[in-house]
């Protein structure tokens, strides 16, 4: 059935299997026939059908469970430009969800020594720590830890619990988000972040540590925010220079 065009067959395999997926043939979360039933359906090897699932694996296409079966992996619900700075509930609303917040935690500290550094601030300043549990229609995407100097929050932050923090931050009118210089980790299983957006071990995390600054140039906010990488997928335009 595939052994149509003189490109190698194992990538003509991987063609094929694609646009079933995308044609619904295989549905997200699906178990895949077997190696044997699936090669005969195709008219191939097993050996060419193994070099082809092994290329999907990579590409984050399948997810092979050991013991269990082959699976079609589902597509994250939210891509992100990383070069786009935007809050987590735009993010969310751009997808067509609505953002929430199931958990709520405030503590208000002094600055250690790293916050005084990271904020430049002074030891008569305080240090709004907010976690967070962040919904996309009710179901748990993203979990957030924010760390902001308290005197830039001039409403408090009762209302975080339906609103952005950007927006929060921003509204004195005397601050405004300008950029963010971020580093993203993979994380395969958090023993704190997992079970709060009910990850199993076969769910990894994508973690972004976000520093934020202001049009001036002032560090305005620290994020260390858990990603589902089930529902998130980031990407990055890069240009030559």
């Amino acid at each position: 059935m595939v052994k149509t065009d003189q490109r190698h067959l194992y990538v003509q395999v991987i063609e094929r299997l694609k646009q079933d997926i995308e044609s619904g043939v295989f549905k997200e979360n699906e178990r895949f026939p077997s190696e044997f039933d699936l090669a005969r359906s195709l008219g191939v090897s097993r050996a060419t059908l193994r070099e082809a699932l092994r290329v999907l694996e990579e590409d984050k296409v399948i997810v092979r469970k050991h013991g269990v079966g082959t699976f079609v992996n589902p597509k994250p619900l939210f891509s992100s430009g990383i070069e786009h700075l935007s809050s987590v509930s735009s993010m969310i609303r751009d997808a067509g969800m609505e953002p929430g917040t199931i958990f709520m935690d405030v503590s208000e500290t002094e600055p250690c020594d790293e916050n005084a550094a990271r904020f430049d601030c002074s030891d008569e300043d305080r240090i709004t720590t907010i976690k967070r549990v962040r919904t996309a229609d009710g179901e748990p995407v993203v979990y957030c830890i924010d760390q902001v100097l308290s005197k830039n929050l001039p409403l408090g932050v009762e209302r975080l619990v339906s609103d952005s923090l950007f927006d929060a931050i921003e509204k004195s009118g005397e601050i405004r988000i300008d950029q963010a210089v971020t580093h993203i980790e993979p994380v395969g299983y958090d023993d704190v972040a997992s079970p709060i957006l009910r990850c199993g071990v076969d769910v990894p995390l994508l973690v972004l540590l976000q520093q934020h600054y202001s049009e001036e140039g002032e560090m305005v906010l620290y994020s260390k925010n858990y990603f589902r990488a089930d529902k998130f997928s980031f990407h990055v335009v890069r240009k030559r220079v």
